[in-house]
């Protein structure tokens, strides 16, 4: 098949392609850097010509509400019109478990994406994923010096990899609408992966775990951010990733 992965040179958007590629699918890049610009739609026609299925991995940094349904309201709104002008068949959204239970700014425009994307006419999956393996050894640089104030939370990691493999598999099928959550194969708390990854692999750091405030927060230190049904399960353990990262 020939897949876009929009987002394709993020984190999580580098391993669905390397995956993609491995299993024999030919897969356009959109990325500012390969010449497209989600915002305006420069140069999507082209990079949709003859594209079965658009994953989305897309992504924006902030915790501000308005910026970030601002962001994937334009994104997913360019994205789907052009996948209609092309006759794109399968599109296909990375999102979060617990999007509709917690009320997170962040949050607030992954829950847009996925209304939009289910809404818009294209046949469309949604994939809710736990938080990456990889999130808690980036909470440690979002501050300089020596402190790293991360959220408690808890929530039911899963290897970035493995995430990928998923969206690959239910973008060589048929749309599903809200597919089943995918998460990893332990419940753990946040704070304490991140002083875990501070030790193993630095930056060392005096790793502060702080309650964010509110009923958001409220629900990310009970439980809120894990799948609450049956779902697929990475099997690698925080352990076994932790062991194995650079």
């Amino acid at each position: 098949m020939r897949f876009a992965v929009a987002g394709g040179t993020g984190l999580i958007g580098r391993l669905v392609v390397e995956q993609a590629r491995a299993a024999g699918h030919h897969v356009v890049i959109i990325s500012r850097s390969s010449g497209v610009d989600l915002t305006t739609g420069a140069g999507l026609d082209d990079a949709l010509r003859e594209v079965g299925a658009v994953i989305d991995v897309t992504n924006v940094v902030t915790l501000k509400r308005d910026v970030s349904v601002r962001f994937f309201e334009q994104v997913t709104r360019t994205l789907n019109e052009g996948e209609k002008r092309a006759g794109v068949a399968h599109h296909v959204v990375l999102s979060i478990v617990g999007v509709d239970r917690v009320e997170f700014g962040y949050y607030q425009g992954k829950l847009r994406q996925e209304e939009l994307a289910l809404s818009s006419g294209v046949p469309a999956t949604v994939l809710r994923a736990t938080q990456f393996f990889e999130f808690a050894g980036q909470q440690l640089s979002n501050l300089g010096g020596p402190l790293a104030v991360v959220p408690k939370m808890r929530t039911q990691p899963v290897a970035a990899a493995e995430v990928a493999t998923e969206l690959v598999r239910l973008a060589e099928g048929p749309a599903l609408g809200l597919a089943p959550d995918i998460a990893g194969p332990q419940i753990l708390e946040m704070s304490a992966m991140a002083r875990r990854v501070s030790r193993a692999h630095g930056p060392r750091k005096l790793v502060l775990g702080i309650p964010l405030p509110g009923a958001a927060g409220k629900a990310m230190r009970t439980g809120a951010l894990i799948p609450t049904a049956a779902g697929p399960r990475g099997t690698t353990t925080f352990d076994e990733w932790l062991a194995k990262r650079p």
